[in-house]
C-alpha cells in the first residue's frame, strides 16, 4: 500500500470561537493539543512544520473537530483526537495516535522522525 495523503486532526475546533475557545482552556490548564504544540507556537505557525510539509512525499491535510469531512470523523469517533491518520487507495487509518504526539514534544523535527518511521511500515 502506498500513502495518498496524511490528515491530522487537532483536539479542538477551528473558527475564531474554537480557537478562542481552545486559547482560554489552555491558559487555564484544562485543554491541551499535542498535534497543535507541533504545528504552532504560542502566536502562528511554525515555519519548521511548512518546511516539513514542502519535504513529504504525499499532502498533509490539517482539521479542526468541526471540518472533518464524514470519512475521516468515523475514524476520529474511534481513534480519538488529537491524531494523524493516512489514506491509501484501501482505507483511511490511524498512522500516530494521541501518544504517538505527545511523544514527539511539539517538536517538528521528532514528529517527521515518527512520522517517516510509520510511512515505512505500511
Amino acid at each position: 500500500m502506498q500513502a495518498k495523503e496524511l490528515v491530522g486532526v487537532y483536539d479542538a475546533d477551528g473558527g475564531l470561537l474554537g480557537e478562542a475557545a481552545y486559547v482560554w482552556g489552555r491558559l487555564r490548564g484544562t485543554r491541551h493539543c499535542s498535534l497543535c504544540d507541533i504545528t504552532h507556537s504560542p502566536l502562528r505557525r511554525k515555519p519548521s512544520w511548512d518546511e516539513l510539509l514542502a519535504r513529504l512525499p504525499v499532502p498533509f491535510t490539517t482539521l479542526h473537530l468541526n471540518e472533518m469531512p464524514a470519512d475521516v470523523a468515523d475514524v476520529v469517533r474511534t481513534a480519538g483526537a488529537p491524531v494523524v491518520l493516512v489514506r491509501t487507495d484501501a482505507d483511511l487509518t490511524v498512522l500516530l495516535d494521541a501518544a504517538d504526539l505527545e511523544r514527539a514534544g511539539g517538536d517538528v523535527q521528532r514528529f517527521e522522525q515518527l512520522l517517516r518511521l510509520r510511512l515505512e511500515s505500511i
